[in-house]
């Protein structure tokens, strides 16, 4: 932990990339509606239809790259001004990153990168460019979208962990807490942290969290003010 700055974690999910209009996958409006998520989200979908699963996240890096990040982005960029922020994110656009970010944490991996299909797991920047059947990394294997499909590990749940467990404050905004083993790390928070969770609804309200019952553009910019007023 930083010596000088007081430490903020935030653990941030779908709703705040919606009110950039990115779509959710799992509300009523979300991607999951129209597509089978074992088909585009998971090694089995991979191994049998990669053209479909493909396209589709051709299409969700597309859309990545037109959204634009939002006021709840920007006020949350702006806490590093004062503070040691660090960002634990489920989502795997980069609108925290172009909202001024600079330590983003993605769980769930990143749409702007690709990965190869052999154990090296060799990784390339694909920013919007679509990945085609035939397309290869450095080791000559085919590239597939640098996304943790449902079946796979989630490697940075750890480290993830560890940023939680030595924050002074900790912001959990735009997700349920549905999806596991993410939704886990609210538990990690300190007792001595203030815990402020950000979001129009909950499948569990974590124990010794302030709640927010608003979107993240409405809620957070007059959260971060107050945060940097705490510091002078």
């Amino acid at each position: 932990m930083s010596a000088t700055r007081p430490r903020i974690v935030v653990l941030s999910g779908s709703g705040i990339s919606a009110e950039s209009g990115l779509p959710t996958f799992r509300d009523a409006n979300g991607l999951w509606r129209d597509h089978d998520w074992r088909q585009l989200a998971s090694p089995e979908g991979w191994r049998r239809h990669p053209e479909l699963l493909l396209e589709f996240y051709n299409e969700r890096r597309a859309a990545a790259a037109q959204a634009q990040p939002n006021a709840a982005h920007r006020a949350l960029a702006m806490l590093e001004a004062n503070y040691d922020v660090h960002i634990v994110t489920q989502n795997v656009d980069d609108l925290h990153e172009r909202g001024g970010s600079t330590q983003v944490l993605h769980l769930h991996g990143e749409l702007a990168w690709a990965r190869g299909t052999s154990p090296r797991r060799l990784r390339t920047h694909l920013g919007a460019t679509p990945i085609r059947i035939g397309d290869v990394c450095a080791d000559g294997t085919q590239l597939r979208p640098d996304i943790v499909w449902f079946g796979e590990a989630v490697d940075q749940l750890e480290p993830a962990a560890e940023r939680v467990a030595q924050a002074n404050k900790v912001l959990v905004v735009g997700t349920s807490l549905t999806v596991y083993p993410a939704a886990s790390l609210v538990d990690f928070a300190p007792p001595h942290a203030e815990r402020v969770v950000c979001a129009l609804e909950l499948e569990r309200e974590p124990a010794g969290y302030r709640w927010l019952r608003g979107p993240a553009t409405q809620e957070i910019p007059p959260l971060v003010e107050r945060w940097l007023r705490e510091t002078g």
